[in-house]
């Protein structure tokens, strides 16, 4: 933010009050307070968020004679990024909007500072036109230099020669001696920018594929696969041999399949990397799953549970014993919640003990301890174990086999308070699968207290476009949800506070108000991040009388909606109906939903 002279905080100050962003009376408090706690006013201004950081700037340029510029959703093109290096950009808080006049037009975050701005053009052996943009539009800008995949490893690539993937082979006898060279070779480089691209995209998993003449990089970003280029296939050897050295794996092994993991810091973000190859037809794949270490919630409420949802969960992990069960596909943020459980109920005063494959975030306070086949270490011994370390709670990362649930039933019957998760469609169909497993009808009954069937989709990024639904879509809405909304504007109120939010529309409406995305290329398809989907099913005396006579899942379902439990499918079209995400993304993934 720019330094002001009295003489512009007061024309600042005059014009915000005209504007109406301020009264003068209030104004005149954070000029007290300012003087009190030595800060300045628009300082106060923004950490009290009585104005954005973006209005303010705009007006500081107005009084300035600056003109102002907003680059907080901008995309900068890559050959104009070009035209002022990433070092001088960032240490001087500027960023290129490309050339006007034979002049270099730039944004700074201090547009005021005439020293700044003739340094800034000496610098760079060229004349500047100066805007004014907000500290958020600048490190916007600032991002993208390290965006731009295709040329970065592009440059590492041409640098880099076949032989190289040869000179590793011959060097097997001496990993130490292969460290070495590959660290400072052109592919090192290579996947650096592969692994800092996916970071800043906010992708979850990398796909590095071999096909018969290519390498193709594809990477998973808001749960949806993406081909970001292709590389050439004499780097291939080097770049796979790179990931195996950095997990500690078998450099010289192509025949079966390798797990592995290692730490990063990309993007100023501590990320830990889950690695798995495999071998494939035209060579090795591999999938890097990422792992954002600092950018974590396991918050209920911010990861989309709500109303009697998250009542029926809370009611679930406050029982001193039994289990509460989260089910889903591969991907579905199974783990996530049980982590969320875990944090829901963490106290001091209680033993948590976990057993994961692998372990994905660390949690202070509770002993984590990763499952390891190779030394007989499975879900199945490290429960026998763990039972004998005076547990509280138990979390077991995937109930696989009958022995592993048998172990687990025994251990919410001893007075343990188990969490686990299972690979079935909706939260009816894991009592049904314990079954096939060989459990006991009445132990199911009489240990699993709450079960939760999630699914994924796309968030849609704050700006979106309202528009009404047309007549399919408003009977797809009264089909779906029409039971859960309002009759009428009186019961409103209550109705929305049941299921989680301020307000609903009324089940009677012609149309309904819905949101499409904008798409942009930070924001492709409009979405940006994900949130769950839920069914969160209370195990009742009916529900379990119903386990006991060996009910399908669909006579469980039916009770259990009876009973009040919102679907996934019917959470998902309450979130559309809120402009949370849209109907074609809650179909997509909960179209086979009750």
């Amino acid at each position: 933010m720019s330094v002001l002279t009295e003489d512009l905080q007061k024309k600042l100050e005059d014009e915000l009050v005209a504007e109406n962003l301020i009264d003068a009376a209030k104004l005149e408090e954070f000029h007290k307070r300012a003087l009190a706690d030595n800060k300045a006013v628009i300082e106060l201004l923004v950490s009290e968020k009585v104005i954005t950081d973006e209005v303010l700037t705009k007006h500081i340029a107005s009084v300035s004679g600056v003109p102002y510029v907003n680059l907080s959703t901008a995309q900068i093109d890559v050959k104009v990024l070009d035209l002022l290096s990433a070092d001088i950009a960032e240490r001087y808080m500027a960023g290129p909007l490309g050339e006007m006049n034979k002049r270099l037009a730039v944004a700074m975050l201090d547009a005021n500072n005439i020293q700044a701005v003739d340094f800034l053009s000496n610098k760079i052996q060229r004349p500047l036109k100066v805007y004014m943009a907000s500290e958020a539009g600048i490190r916007n800008v600032l991002s993208q230099y390290h965006t731009d995949l295709e040329g970065g490893v592009s440059e590492a690539v041409k640098t880099a020669n076949v032989q190289e993937a040869a000179d590793q082979k011959a060097s097997l006898g001496d990993g130490k001696d292969i460290k070495t060279i590959v660290q400072d070779s052109p592919i090192s480089r290579a996947l650096s920018t592969i692994l800092e691209y996916a970071v800043r995209s906010r992708a979850s998993d990398i796909h590095i594929e071999p096909l018969e003449d290519a390498l193709k990089i594809r990477c998973r970003i808001d749960g949806v696969l993406r081909e970001v280029m292709k590389l050439p296939k004499s780097i291939e050897p080097a770049l796979i041999s790179r990931i195996k050295i950095l997990s500690n794996l078998k450099i010289d092994e192509h025949r079966i399949p390798q797990d592995g993991q290692f730490a990063v810091h990309a993007a100023d973000k501590d990320v830990d990397l889950r690695i798995a190859i495999s071998p494939v037809v035209w060579g090795e794949q591999v999938v890097i799953r990422l792992l954002d270490k600092s950018g974590s919630s396991f918050k209920l409420e911010e990861m989309g549970y709500a109303g009697r949802a998250l009542r029926a969960i809370r009611k679930g992990v406050k029982k001193p014993n039994g289990m509460v069960l989260t089910s889903g596909p591969t991907g579905s943020g199974k783990s996530t919640s049980l982590y969320a459980l875990v944090q829901e109920i963490f106290d001091d005063s209680i033993n948590i003990v976990t057993l994961e494959d692998p372990v994905e975030y660390k949690m202070q306070g509770v002993n984590q301890i990763q499952v390891n086949a190779e030394v007989g270490l499975t879900f199945a011994s490290g429960l026998r174990s763990i039972l004998r370390q005076d547990p509280n709670v138990v979390m077991v990362g995937e109930i696989r086999d009958a022995e592993t649930a048998n172990l687990a039933v025994q251990a919410a019957l001893t007075g343990h308070l188990v969490f686990s998760t299972l690979h079935t469609n909706s939260a009816a169909g894991v009592l049904p699968r314990l079954l096939d497993m060989g459990i006991e009808p009445f132990l199911i009954a009489s240990t699993v207290n709450t079960v939760i069937g999630q699914r994924l989709v796309r968030r849609l990024a704050d700006k979106g476009t309202p528009y009404q639904s047309d007549e399919l879509e408003t009977k797809s809405i009264q089909e779906t949800v029409g039971m859960l909304l309002p009759a009428d504007a009186a019961s409103m109120p209550k109705v929305a506070e049941d299921l989680g939010y301020k307000t609903l529309p009324l089940k009677t409406q012609v149309s309904y108000t819905l949101v499409k995305g904008s798409d942009s290329p930070k924001t492709p398809g409009g979405f940006k991040g994900r949130m769950g989907l839920y069914e969160v099913m209370d195990v009742s005396e009916t529900i379990q009388s119903l386990i006991v006579k060996h009910a399908t899942s669909a006579e469980i379902q039916r009770q259990a909606i009876a009973e009040g439990m919102v679907t996934m499918r019917q959470d998902g079209y309450l979130k559309a109906l809120q402009g949370l995400t849209t109907l074609e993304e809650v179909n997509r993934v909960a179209a086979n939903m009750a």
